[in-house]
């Protein structure tokens, strides 16, 4: 399996440098040039950074693969896409997704509503300095909790009733109520039961 790194144009927080394999989303390239850093694959209409600076990015990248501006598939899912596509057992790391403008963070998290990713939605996570966002499709999960992070939200895209245990918060049947994000949970020393019934779940695993 190999490990990816992907690197949007967002705001970016510092990362581990022991990727096998960088890839650049629009100015997410430039910038793994600019810290000296492989760039495996550099992907986008690169409208957010000059002439000069995309001649930079050609010279560096090993494959390139350019979008018009006007396009249905956002930069980074054509990144996810063409890695998958090449590899599909990559696990892929996705850093400078969140923050910024607020239309691209929500396309960015919910990367597995396009029916080409849905497949390989648990292989690709989004981090950033306080959160760490992983997926999993319908039906009785398990969820571990992770070293460093202190709360778990989850958020349900699909239909249907989620249902939590071992949580500090829990809910069934009796105690269910419908919101968008269930959020600010906690571990209690074991991994919280989760059953979803429709669609996919997003985790959020978060830090002060």
């Amino acid at each position: 399996m190999v490990s990816w790194c992907v690197l949007a144009g967002g705001p970016l927080t510092d990362f581990p440098r022991d990727f096998d394999a960088y890839a650049g989303v629009d100015a997410g390239a430039l910038k793994l040039v600019e810290m000296n850093l492989p760039l495996d694959l550099a992907v986008g209409d690169f409208d957010s950074i000059s002439d000069e600076e995309f001649e930079t990015v050609k010279r560096s990248a090993k494959r390139l693969v350019t979008a018009p501006s006007h396009k249905d598939d956002t930069d980074l899912e054509m990144t996810i896409k063409a890695i998958c596509k090449d590899d599909p057992e990559a696990h892929v790391t996705i850093y400078g997704a969140l923050g910024g403008r607020v239309d691209h963070s929500l396309s960015s998290i919910f990367l597995p509503s396009h029916p080409e990713l849905f497949p390989y939605l648990r292989q690709f996570e989004l981090v950033d300095g306080q959160n760490r966002i992983t997926y999993y499709q319908a039906g009785y999960r398990e969820i571990s909790p992770l070293s460093g992070y202190d709360y778990v939200g989850f958020m349900l895209e699909g239909r249907g009733q989620l249902t939590i245990k071992n949580a500090k918060y829990e809910m069934d049947d009796q105690s269910f109520f419908d919101r968008k994000i269930y959020g600010c949970n906690e571990f209690i020393n074991r991994p919280i039961q989760v059953t979803v019934p429709d669609g996919y779940l997003v985790v959020v695993y978060s830090k002060d």
